[in-house]
């Protein structure tokens, strides 16, 4: 029998992969819930998930219901942070991807500078027969001898280097296809996997081999040579006369690591705004060498064409109630005939200009078709129609020389308040140099008709590197800001001051 060592740093990196995991589980399962289906399609249309966690049906009228009326709240000793956080849930598993990626590296790297990667690399084709010996033993609820064990047996380590170099890699590819930056930069990325959706499915079915792995690599810790196991995994040797020290120990150890899982949900949720600016200023610095430099090429590349369109397209939220926003139901009374979007300082009338629907229809127009891709998992393509965000701006005169943000609100209002106070109008902040990206416009036109009142008539803005939260519907003005931070809650937008979201929603 070979043997190996079990050492300091193979140990060590077990087990920040075993808390780090938990991490990245939990935080996933808050995803999840915002969306609980999944789909191989990318339009997301009603009864075409090939599996769901809810028993909640989808009538097939667009807008009937809504990705916010979808939304599972699930207990915070089960999620990270739990309850409906979804925006909490991306921050955690942003920083906990980042930490275990970086765990994993190291423990490949060293696997290989140490010549320990023959612990779970095969080297002959013989492993697969004794493997299969072996499956047929554990079948038979037994357990293979002690000499097949070098330190694992033929079944052990093809299951390690499938999950090591090949379910692992796969999530690692499949999780950015996510992201709409990264999506929208390489088009061909998605179509690799058969669309964003079939991604997202094929990243939920590796999160499901990897919890069951886990659950069996530690059930097998015990049940197959538990005295050869603990101690090697505690003291990096073996030792016959302490095993049951080594046992107290990794017992002791899971339990606070899972204590450490949930006290982490309810430690999020006794501040969540601290754990926001927690975790953003954490994951911000790397979002800039990143995701940050993406620009979006969908229309230059034709990512997608007429065929592609989504028969069915998700939405989350509603147009304004009358007790909203009167003025916007008076303007949707006449076809928005009166319609007009306000450019300018907000605290200075006279220099507001007033666009008109036919103004803006007079400018270059720009039609793309591209996937709107929601925070909470959903995807839809449609053919959006309009001018660029700076020819719009540009009738109003050159943006002010400390001009950064764009600041854009709806007639519509919040969903919630932070502080529970009355409800708001809805309102973004784009990062200027956003704004000159080549796929953002003011759209006006869906599918070739005027916005549906659903989908944010009269006016809406595309954005189209970001998650959908950002690009506001219902427009009522936009105007130059030069920090967000003087805004509303100061977070950069209403999901970010009271969805907890990030400014940034590139990912």
């Amino acid at each position: 029998m070979t043997e190996f060592d079990f050492p300091a740093w193979l140990r060590i990196s077990h087990l920040l992969n075993f808390f780090l995991i938990g991490l990245l589980l939990r935080s996933g399962w808050q995803i999840i819930a915002t969306h609980p289906r999944f789909y191989w399609r990318s339009d997301c249309g009603p009864g075409t998930e090939w599996i769901k966690f809810t028993r909640r049906v989808v009538p097939p009228e667009e807008g009937a219901y809504t990705a916010h009326d979808d939304e599972l709240e699930p207990p915070s000793w089960l999620t990270l942070p739990g309850r409906r956080n979804p925006g909490l849930g991306r921050h955690w598993h942003g920083l906990v991807t980042l930490l275990w990626v970086l765990n994993g590296l190291g423990y490949v790297s060293l696997l290989f500078l140490t010549g320990e990667w023959r612990r779970i690399v095969p080297t002959s084709w013989s492993v697969f027969p004794e493997a299969w010996e072996s499956l047929q033993i554990y079948a038979g609820l037994g357990v293979p001898s002690i000499e097949h064990f070098t330190p694992y047996d033929a079944l052990q380590r093809l299951t390690y280097f499938a999950v090591v170099f090949i379910v692992a890699p796969l999530m690692m590819v499949t999780g950015p296809v996510m992201s709409p930056a990264v999506s929208s930069r390489f088009p061909w990325l998605p179509k690799l996997f058969g669309g964003r959706q079939a991604a997202r499915s094929i990243h939920f079915l590796g999160m499901v081999i990897l919890s069951v792995f886990i659950l069996g690599h530690v059930a097998l810790v015990f049940i197959s040579h538990r005295e050869y196991n603990v101690t090697h995994m505690v003291f990096g040797e073996y030792d016959p006369t302490r095993v049951a020290q080594a046992t107290t120990i990794i017992l002791t150890t899971i339990a606070v690591v899972v204590a450490v899982w949930i006290a982490l949900s309810y430690l999020s949720l006794r501040d969540r705004r601290r754990t926001q600016r927690f975790l953003f200023a954490l994951l911000e610095p790397v979002r800039r060498l990143t995701v940050n430099k993406l620009k979006p090429r969908n229309r230059r590349a034709q990512a997608y064409t007429e065929k592609d369109i989504s028969p069915y397209h998700w939405t989350n939220g509603r147009y304004p109630a009358p007790e909203e926003s009167p003025e916007w139901h008076e303007l949707a009374a006449h076809d928005f005939r009166d319609y007009a979007l306000e450019i300018g300082p907000s605290n200075d009338p006279e220099r507001i200009v007033r666009i008109s629907l036919e103004q803006l229809k007079a400018l270059p127009q720009q039609e793309q078709i591209v996937a709107h891709a929601c925070m909470q998992g959903w995807t839809g393509i449609a053919k959006w129609k309009g001018p660029k965000v700076m020819d719009v701006m540009a009738l109003a005169g050159p943006p002010p020389a400390d001009a950064k943000y764009l600041l854009v609100t709806s007639f519509g209002l919040a969903q919630s308040m932070h502080d529970g106070r009355p409800l708001e109008p809805f309102y973004s902040c784009i990062p200027i140099e956003d704004c000159y990206e080549d796929e953002s416009i003011f759209a006006w036109s869906m599918n070739d008709k005027p916005l549906p009142w659903t989908f944010g008539a009269p006016l809406r803005i595309r954005v189209e590197s970001y998650v959908g939260y950002k690009m506001i519907k219902y427009l009522r003005s936009a105007e130059w800001i030069a920090d967000y931070r003087t805004v509303g809650d100061g977070m950069g937008g209403t999901r970010e001051d009271s969805g907890y979201q990030a400014i940034n929603a590139r990912i």
